[in-house]
C-alpha cells in the first residue's frame, strides 16, 4: 500500500496547492463559453422610462419630504439587459462556491486516484494490498449525498412553501417505489440483491460461531431491505429538484440549438442517459438479447456474460462523460433565464419597481452554481458508484479476464485467536492486540463479498438513474403544460 498512500497524498497536496491557481469547477463558470447578464441601474431605467433620477434621502428630507415611496418604472420600458463572460472575480459572490469548487475539484482528483490505482493493479497486481481508490471514490459518494442534502435544506428553508411540500411528496412517493422495485424477481431486474444479502448473511452466521458468540443478532435480509427502502426514499427526494431543473435547461438548451442538428442529437442523448442506464439492468430486453439474440428459428450468442458485464459498465461511464459534455449548454439555458424574464415583463401593464428587476436578473446569476451542483450531482454519484461496482464487484473492463464471484469461507477466527493466546506484557502484548485488531477486520472482510457488492452497488446506481427519470419526465410535463397555463 506504500505506493498508492504516497500518490495519494501526492494528490491531496496538489489538490490543495492548485485550486487557488487551477480547479477544474472554476474552468466550468469561467472559461469564457458562459454569459451572465448585468442587472440594470437605476440611472438606466428611469432613462428608458424618460423620467430623471429622484433626489436623495439627504435632499428630501432638506425639502420636507419625509415619504420615501420605493422607485419604479412602467414594465414596458425598452430594457435590454447587458452580458459578459463570466470571470474569476465574478463567480466569488456565487451562493455556494466554495462548496461547489471544493466539491467538483475532489470527484475530479478521486477520479484520477482511481484511474491509477487500476493501472497499478494491473501492472503489479498487488493481492494483498488494500485499494485506496475505493476509499476516494467512498468519500466521494458520501460528499455527493451531502451536497444533495444541502441543496435540499436550501429548499426547505424556502419562505413560501411550496418546495418542501414537492420534497416531501416525492419521498413519499419514492418510497412506495422502491418498496415495490426490491420485491421484483431477478429475472426481471438482475441486481442479485437477494443472492448477496443472503450470502452475507450466512457468512455473518459462521464468522459469529467460529468466534464462540452466540448468533442473536437480528439482521435479516427483510430490515436490511426497510433501510435501503429509507435510503431510497431520501436519495429520491434529494434528486426531485435536479431532475425538475435538468428538464427546464433541456428545453431551454434545444431552443438555444435549434439550428444545430447534432448539438441537439447530443442534447437529447444526454437527457435519455438515466433510461439507457435503466434499462441496461432489465433483463429480457438487455442481457438475454443480446445472449440469446432470436434470429429465425435459433438463438444466436452475440456477447457472454463477462462482455455484457463490461460493455454495461463501459456504456455508463460514457453517458456520464457525455453529459459533462453538455453542461455549458445547460448553464447557459439557465442563464438565459433572465432576458426571457425581461421579455416577459414588457408584454404586462402597470408599474415595476427597480429594486425589484435588479433583484430577479441577479438572483438567477447568484444562483447558477446551485444549478451547477443540480446538474453535476447525478453524474459524479453514477460515475463513481460505477467506479465502486467494477473494483468492490471484482468486474473487469473487458481488457483482462473478469474473475469469477467467490464467497470464501470465513477462516479468519484462527488468526484471531493466535492473536488472543499471546502472553500479555510489553512489546508482545501490543503485538497480539494489533494481531487481533488485523484478524478481525480480514475476517470482516470476508463477511461482505464481491457478490454482495455487486447486487447493492448495481441497485443503487439503477436507483439513482431511475429516480432522475421520474423527476425529469415530470418535469418536462410541469414545465411544457401547467407552467404554460
Amino acid at each position: 500500500m506504500g505506493v498508492q498512500l504516497v500518490v495519494s497524498l501526492l494528490v491531496a497536496s496538489i489538490m490543495q496547492k492548485m485550486a487557488p491557481h487551477f480547479s477544474f469547477a472554476r474552468w466550468i463558470l469561467c472559461s469564457g463559453r458562459l454569459y451572465r447578464y448585468r442587472h440594470p441601474s437605476e440611472e438606466e431605467l428611469f432613462a428608458l422610462a424618460g423620467k430623471q433620477k429622484p433626489k436623495g434621502r439627504r435632499e428630501r428630507r432638506l425639502n420636507g419630504v419625509a415619504d420615501e415611496k420605493p422607485s419604479s418604472v412602467p414594465r414596458d420600458i425598452d430594457l435590454q439587459l447587458e452580458s459578459s463572460p463570466i470571470t474569476a472575480v465574478d463567480a466569488l459572490v456565487l451562493r455556494y462556491f466554495l462548496e461547489y469548487q471544493w466539491y467538483v475539484d475532489f470527484a475530479a482528483y478521486s477520479t484520477f486516484v482511481y484511474l491509477f490505482t487500476e493501472g497499478y493493479y494491473c501492472l503489479v497486481d498487488p493481492r494483498k494490498e488494500a485499494n485506496i481508490g475505493i476509499l476516494w471514490c467512498l468519500l466521494t459518494v458520501f460528499f455527493s449525498i451531502k451536497i444533495f442534502f444541502m441543496v435540499m435544506h436550501h429548499y426547505f428553508k424556502s419562505e413560501e412553501g411550496g418546495e418542501r411540500s414537492v420534497c416531501l411528496s416525492f419521498a413519499f412517493f419514492f418510497l412506495l417505489v422502491a418498496m415495490v422495485v426490491l420485491v421484483i424477481r431477478d429475472d426481471y431486474l438482475e441486481f442479485g440483491l437477494d443472492a448477496g444479502l443472503t450470502n452475507v448473511y450466512d457468512n455473518l452466521e459462521v464468522f459469529l460461531k467460529e468466534q464462540a458468540w452466540d448468533w442473536t443478532i437480528p439482521v435479516t435480509k427483510l430490515s436490511i431491505k426497510l433501510a435501503l427502502v429509507a435510503l431510497c426514499s431520501f436519495i429520491g427526494a434529494c434528486l426531485t429538484f435536479p431532475g425538475l431543473r435538468l428538464a427546464q435547461t433541456h428545453l431551454d438548451a434545444l431552443k438555444l440549438a435549434a439550428d444545430r442538428p447534432t448539438i441537439q442529437l447530443l442534447l437529447h442523448t444526454s437527457f435519455l442517459a438515466p433510461v439507457i442506464t435503466v434499462l441496461l439492468w432489465v433483463k429480457p430486453i438487455s442481457r438475454d438479447l443480446l445472449l440469446r439474440a432470436p434470429m429465425g428459428k435459433e438463438t444466436v450468442q452475440i456477447m457472454s456474460d463477462a462482455a455484457y458485464n463490461s460493455f454495461r459498465l463501459w456504456a455508463i461511464v460514457a453517458l456520464c462523460l457525455l453529459r459533462l459534455a453538455t453542461i455549458h449548454y445547460h448553464l447557459q439555458a439557465y442563464l438565459n433565464l433572465a432576458p426571457r424574464w425581461v421579455e416577459q415583463m414588457k408584454r404586462e401593464a402597470g408599474r415595476i419597481s427597480v429594486l425589484e428587476i435588479q433583484q430577479r436578473v441577479t438572483r438567477i446569476y447568484c444562483y447558477v452554481t446551485v444549478v451547477s451542483l443540480q446538474y453535476l450531482g447525478p453524474v459524479i454519484l453514477t460515475l463513481h458508484c460505477v467506479l465502486l461496482l467494477k473494483t468492490l464487484g471484482e468486474y473487469s473492463w473487458g481488457l483482462y479476464p473478469e474473475p469469477a464471484p467467490m464467497s470464501p469461507a470465513v477462516d479468519a477466527a484462527p488468526i484471531i485467536r493466535a492473536g488472543l493466546s499471546a502472553d500479555p506484557g510489553g512489546e508482545e502484548d501490543i503485538q497480539a492486540t494489533v494481531e487481533q485488531i488485523t484478524g478481525a477486520l480480514g475476517a470482516l472482510g470476508t463477511v461482505f463479498t464481491p457478490l454482495f457488492y455487486r447486487g447493492l452497488l448495481s441497485f443503487l446506481t439503477w436507483w439513482v438513474a431511475a429516480c432522475q427519470i421520474v423527476s425529469s419526465l415530470f418535469g418536462l410535463y410541469f414545465h411544457q403544460y401547467l407552467a404554460a397555463s
